[in-house]
């Protein structure tokens, strides 16, 4: 167990390339799967580049994978497409919701950047906090500008299918919302614990 504790981010990533390359065969549309798994290998190989200049606490990097595996499932099937509908049908919802949880989950990341900071002693709790917080935001809102680029640029099918609207024209707002509630849940975590004293 102890040796499983030691290697756990590079035992994560194993698991997670070979999960990935599962999901790489046959997509329904290779294009839009292309779209959706370009942040997926940036964020992955970022995370794997720089683990021997800093190491994460395991919790961070479970955190952080939730995302990537999430994400890669929704890039293999279209986010609209995914089979969730045992879900759908138990809450009474009237769509996919497959992608609001991937949204949720990018705010996971929020964890790690508080970690980082004060880790590294570049802040103090507070605005390790708020940083984290921020940042996810950004993020959120950028990529949704990303988003709306590429259905512009791509049309048709291709177009639709990435921005994944589901007929709401209230999605992308939505979503930065999700992003946003997953960076406070994961922060909440972060000070539930007591990291914000032992990073």
């Amino acid at each position: 167990m102890q040796w499983l504790s030691r290697r756990f981010p590079l035992v994560l990533g194993l698991v997670f390339v070979v999960f990935w390359a599962y999901w790489a065969v046959e997509p329904f549309s290779r294009r839009v799967w292309w779209a959706e798994n370009l942040p997926v290998i940036g964020v992955f190989l970022i995370l794997a580049c720089t683990y021997t200049r800093f190491r994460f606490s395991n919790l961070a990097y479970a955190l952080m994978a939730v995302w990537l595996f999430w994400h890669t499932v929704g890039g293999h099937y279209m986010f609209a497409h995914v089979p969730f509908g045992f879900v759908t049908d138990l809450f009474g919802f009237e769509r996919n919701h497959f992608d609001r949880i991937g949204h949720f989950s990018v705010g996971f990341y929020a964890f790690a950047a508080a970690e980082l900071l004060l880790r590294r002693r570049w802040t103090g709790p507070v605005v390790a906090g708020l940083f984290g917080l921020f940042l996810i935001m950004s993020v959120a809102a950028g990529y949704e500008i990303l988003e709306w680029w590429f259905a512009v640029l791509e049309g048709g099918d291709v177009g639709h299918e990435f921005l994944g609207s589901q007929g709401d024209v209230w999605d992308a707002q939505k979503d930065m919302l999700l992003d946003t509630c997953g960076a406070l849940a994961s922060l909440a975590l972060f000070y539930g614990l007591g990291r914000h004293r032992v990073a």
